[in-house]
């Protein structure tokens, strides 16, 4: 009975081994990549600099998606939000500054050019008119769990 128990430990000792070694030579998870999106905007190099709130579209001519992204954001344009469609082809000297290698990327920045909101990829009508009315007016939209049904 002393030899099995000692056999019996040896050899779940030998299994945690060879688990930790294992573990070890796992390879580590791909690498998630990050698109870039800027935290500050110089106003001067957007029309409007006036206005108290300035959404940005950085998209391009080759972008399905990005004519969607055009017609959503044109919409939100009015005495205190300008609106400035910024097109690769373009613009490219501002994507470069800027970091933009997305399209599209709809930034929502202040009078200060802090960029208060983003959306990298297409954003919904809602979600994008929803974050503009609640930057211009905090508490206007409801929380997240009053959309949820019972």
């Amino acid at each position: 009975m002393g030899s099995t128990l000692i056999v019996v430990v040896v050899v779940g000792a030998l299994a945690v081994l060879v688990a930790q070694t294992l573990q070890r030579r796992r390879p580590e998870p791909p690498t998630q990549h990050s698109w870039g999106v800027p935290s500050q905007l110089d106003r001067d190099d957007f029309p409007r600099r006036d206005a108290e709130w300035l959404v940005v579209a950085f998209t391009s001519a080759t972008c399905d998606s990005c004519e969607s992204v055009v017609s959503k954001v044109t919409i939100l344009e009015s005495s205190a939000v300008a609106v400035a469609v910024m097109a690769f082809q373009e613009h490219q000297s501002l994507h470069v500054r800027y970091g933009i290698d997305a399209v599209p990327t709809v930034v929502i920045a202040d009078a200060a050019g802090v960029v208060r909101s983003n959306f990298v990829g297409p954003p919904s009508a809602t979600d994008l008119w929803a974050a503009v009315a609640e930057l211009r007016e905090p508490g206007s939209t409801p929380p997240p769990e009053a959309h949820r049904q019972v």
